[in-house]
C-alpha cells in the first residue's frame, strides 16, 4: 500500500508474538473493519425496507454498485483526522460509489443513520467472526485437554507450591483443571451478548422515525436479524458495557491460557523436562545457540495473556463520558479492543497447537518426585503420627527427619522409622506410608468430575 508516494507495510505481526502468523491479522485489519461497515450499510437497508424507509429492490443495487476496490483508502485515513472517525468520509465515498451506477439508490444510502451506528454495528460484527474462530480453537483445546487427563488420570507428578515439592497429584488432575477453566471461558462466550448499535444522532432513532410512518422501534429487530447480532432494549452510544463485556471476557480467556501456557514453561524446563511443546523443524529455535528448542507457543500465549488486562483497562476507563456522545472516550476504545481480539485470537490458536502436540515424559515426573523422597508425603505422616504423639512431639520428628536425610531424601523412612523406635513409639509402616502413589486424595475423582462435564456438554 502506498499513501503520499511512501511505501507502507500493513500491520501484520512482525512486533507481534502473541498473534503473528495466526491469522488473526486478516480478521482484523483495517479492510475488515471497512468490509464490515459496507455490509453493514447493506443490513440496514434491508431491514429499512421491512418498514417503509428503502424501497424493495434498492438493497440488492446499492450491493451491486459496491466493490471494495473502489474506496480510496488515502482519502479514507485522511478523514479520519478530518472527521474523528472512519465513518463520515466512509459513508462519503459509498454513496458517490453508488451513484456513479445508481443515483436513486444513492439517496437511501445511510439513510437517518449516523456515524455510531455503523461503527459501532461493525465493531460488533468483526468482533462475533473472531470470537468465532476464538471459540472454535477453545474447543480445539478442549478437546486436546480431555484426551490428556484421561489417559494421565492417574499419572503421578508431584505437586508444586511457591516453586516447592508440595504433595503428590496426578498430571490428570492438573489438565482436567485446565480443561475445567477453558470450559468455563467456553461459557462465557456463548452467553456474550453482541448488539447492534441504532440510535441515530443522540439515542432517539428520531431520523428514522422521520422517514416512516410506521414505528422506528420496528427497525432495530430485522437490523440486528440480518447481521446475526443480538437487538438492545435501548441504544447504548453512551453505555459501554457492551465494549467492556468483550474486553473482560477477552481477558478471562488470555488470563485461563495464560495459566496453562505458565505451567508448561516450567515444566519444560531443561532440569524438569517433564513436559514438552511440539517439535517441528525451526520451531524454538534460537540465533546463537543450536542446541536450544525454545517454548515458542508458551511465549506467544504469555505475552497475550500479559497485554490484554492492561489493554481492557482502557475500555473500562471509555465507560466514564459525558453526554450521548464522547468526545474522545469512544475513540480511545478502538485501537485497544482490536489488539485484545487480535492477542486473544492469536493465544486461542497457538494454545490450540500446543495442547494438541503437547509431549508427557511420565518417567521423567517420577524422577523428579523421587527428588525429596517421602518428604513429598510429609503431610500424610503428619496425619499418622499426630494422633501417636501429639501434634507438636509429630512435627518436631518430622522436622527433624527432614533435616538429616536431607541430602539423602530416599532414605527418610529409614530414618523416621530409627528416630521413632529411639523415643520408644510404636512404629507403623513408614516405607508405606511414603509411597506418593498412595497420597492421591481424590485426584481420581476429580479428573473423572471434569471429563464428566465435558462429555455432557458435547452431547448437547
Amino acid at each position: 500500500m502506498t499513501t503520499r508516494g511512501v511505501t507502507l507495510f500493513a500491520d501484520t505481526g512482525f512486533l507481534s508474538p502473541g498473534w503473528a502468523d495466526t491469522g488473526a491479522d486478516h480478521l482484523l485489519d483495517d479492510r475488515a473493519w471497512l468490509a464490515a461497515m459496507v455490509e453493514v450499510e447493506l443490513a440496514l437497508a434491508r431491514a429499512q425496507v421491512k418498514v417503509g424507509i428503502v424501497p424493495p429492490d434498492v438493497p440488492d443495487a446499492i450491493a451491486a454498485t459496491v466493490d471494495m476496490t473502489q474506496f480510496d483508502w488515502e482519502g479514507l485515513v485522511s478523514g479520519v483526522r478530518a472527521t474523528g472517525n472512519p465513518a463520515v468520509v466512509f459513508v462519503s465515498q459509498l454513496t458517490k460509489i453508488v451513484a456513479a451506477t445508481d443515483q436513486r439508490a444513492a439517496d437511501y444510502v445511510h439513510r437517518g443513520s449516523t456515524s455510531q451506528d455503523i461503527l459501532d454495528t461493525a465493531t460488533m460484527l468483526v468482533t462475533r467472526r473472531v470470537l468465532d474462530r476464538v471459540h472454535a480453537d477453545l474447543s480445539r483445546v478442549a478437546s486436546a485437554l480431555a484426551g490428556l487427563a484421561g489417559t494421565y488420570r492417574d499419572t503421578v507428578m508431584a505437586g508444586r507450591t511457591l516453586t516447592q515439592h508440595a504433595v503428590p497429584i496426578t498430571f490428570g488432575l492438573k489438565a482436567s483443571g485446565w480443561l475445567n477453566s477453558v470450559m468455563d471461558v467456553l461459557d462465557r462466550l456463548d452467553r456474550l451478548a453482541l448488539p447492534v448499535s441504532l440510535g441515530g444522532a443522540a439515542g432517539t432513532l428520531a431520523a428514522y422515525q422521520e422517514f416512516t410512518d410506521g414505528d422506528c422501534l420496528d427497525l432495530v429487530e430485522p437490523f440486528a436479524d440480518e447481521l446475526g447480532l443480538t437487538a438492545p432494549l435501548v441504544p447504548w452510544h453512551s453505555a459501554r458495557l457492551p465494549i467492556v463485556d468483550i474486553g473482560t471476557t477477552l481477558a478471562a480467556v488470555t488470563g485461563v491460557l495464560g495459566k496453562i501456557a505458565a505451567d508448561v514453561e516450567v515444566l519444560t524446563r531443561t532440569e524438569i523436562g517433564e513436559l514438552a511443546e511440539p517439535q517441528a523443524p525451526g520451531r524454538g529455535a534460537s540465533s546463537a545457540m543450536p542446541q536450544k528448542r525454545n517454548p515458542v507457543y508458551v511465549t506467544a500465549i504469555l505475552t497475550a495473556a500479559r497485554q490484554v488486562p492492561q489493554l481492557v483497562a482502557v475500555l473500562h476507563q471509555s465507560m466514564v463520558v459525558p453526554d450521548e456522545r464522547s468526545a474522545g472516550g469512544w475513540h480511545a476504545e478502538w485501537q485497544p479492543l482490536r489488539e485484545c481480539l487480535r492477542l486473544a485470537a492469536g493465544a486461542a490458536r497457538n494454545a490450540a497447537d500446543l495442547t494438541n502436540g503437547l509431549c508427557v515424559f511420565p518417567e521423567r515426573m517420577l524422577t523428579n518426585l523421587a527428588l525429596t523422597g517421602g518428604a513429598v508425603v510429609s503431610e500424610r505422616l503428619s496425619a499418622v503420627l499426630t494422633p501417636l504423639l501429639g501434634k507438636s512431639e509429630a512435627k518436631a520428628l518430622l522436622t527433624e527427619a527432614a533435616f538429616a536425610s536431607a541430602d539423602r531424601p530416599a532414605e527418610l523412612p529409614e530414618i523416621l522409622t530409627k528416630l521413632l523406635v529411639s523415643r520408644g513409639h510404636e512404629v507403623p509402616d513408614v516405607a508405606e506410608l511414603c509411597d506418593p502413589s498412595a497420597y492421591l486424595g481424590a485426584s481420581g475423582q476429580l479428573v473423572d468430575r471434569v471429563l464428566q462435564r465435558y462429555e455432557e456438554v458435547n452431547v448437547r
